[in-house]
């Protein structure tokens, strides 16, 4: 634990430091992050902060994760050929993310992007391949599922695979739908890898506890960067990204039941955003006219209308966010 602790601050330097660079790399290409209109006013002073800069938390945990099991990747020793999968999963959705930022730049659907059919063409398919990746290799919780209370895990073969793809993808979406304030994402993210890390180390998979605090480190680094008021964004490269990792983790400790209850901030902005959708689908048909559940929807921003200050929002939801990850933890050692 103590390295792995180590390795968190080697992660925030290394990240913290290039961080100016990253910054000024995209100002000059002139990435910067288009407000939605019927969004709350006062984001309408965030147009044009640089995003992307979810590269500031790929690149170093990349460059250390590579270099502290160099040695067991020349060997393919079986914690070599594991670490590739959460290192890979960050890879390809950073890759996809990447993709749909400059989109959204570049003016693709006025600014927003790729569409969402568009996104789940490439990540559905990704996902299932990442399954089948896991289940051959295989690792070492892979086709099972941990349940509190029961000493052993559940066996679930083949039918893990779909499951699985669900996590990936849907942890995914999850954390893409959360970052929309200030520090929000990064926050509730390194809190969720603190807790799987934690889980990791109580199960003897050091290789991943490793892995899941250098990933801490570099999201404080981005958080020095993004706190209110933010002078960037960590966009899709670096939401889809982390939340596609978390799901990774959290399969890869066979604890994936309790990712809901670790990462409750992100799973309750999602369901805002089903409810609301399903909602105003339903009074549409019923009344004519579409009607809202919330005040707008992620749940962040149906606070803010409400009246609390982006700062409030942040803080409030890490509380909860903070606390759910220590009832995961406690669920896991049950």
């Amino acid at each position: 634990m103590d390295f792995a602790l180590i390795l968190a601050s080697i992660s925030f330097l290394l990240a913290v430091v290039w961080g100016p660079l990253l910054i000024r790399i995209l100002r000059r290409y002139n990435i910067g992050k288009r407000i939605r209109i019927d969004g709350p006013r006062g984001h309408m002073t965030k147009q044009g902060t640089p995003t992307m800069g979810g590269l500031m938390i790929v690149v170093p945990v990349l460059l250390i994760t590579l270099a502290l099991n160099v040695s067991n990747l020349l060997r393919r020793t079986e914690s070599g050929r594991s670490i590739l999968v959460p290192l890979g999963v960050m890879l390809a959705y950073a890759f996809i993310g990447a993709l749909d930022d400059l989109a959204g730049v570049r003016g693709v659907r006025r600014g927003e992007g790729y569409t969402a059919r568009q996104k789940m063409a490439w990540e559905i398919p990704l996902s299932l391949g990442i399954a089948v990746i896991m289940q051959l290799l295989p690792l070492q919780f892979a086709g099972q599922v941990g349940v509190p209370g029961v000493r052993r895990a559940v066996e679930l073969g083949w039918a893990w695979v779909p499951m699985a793809a669900l996590v990936i993808f849907g942890s995914a979406n999850a954390v893409n739908l959360t970052d929309g304030l200030d520090g929000l994402a990064g926050t509730i993210v390194a809190s969720a890898f603190v807790g799987y890390g934690v889980i990791a180390l109580l199960q003897g998979q050091i290789y991943l506890v490793h892995f899941c605090f250098t990933v801490v480190g570099a999201c404080f680094a981005f958080l020095w960067y993004n706190a209110y008021p933010a002078q960037m964004f960590m966009g899709d490269t670096g939401s889809l990204a982390l939340g596609a990792t978390l799901g990774t983790v959290a399969l890869m400790t066979g604890q994936w039941l309790l990712l809901p209850v670790v990462a409750l901030i992100p799973v309750a902005e999602t369901v805002s955003v089903v409810l609301q959708v399903l909602y105003f689908q339903y009074t549409k048909r019923k009344y004519g006219q579409g009607r809202r559940l919330f005040k707008m929807s992620p749940l962040h921003n149906h606070f803010e209308l409400l009246g609390w200050s982006e700062t409030q929002v942040v803080q409030r939801f890490w509380l909860v966010g903070l606390l759910a990850v220590m009832a995961g933890v406690a669920l896991a050692l049950w």
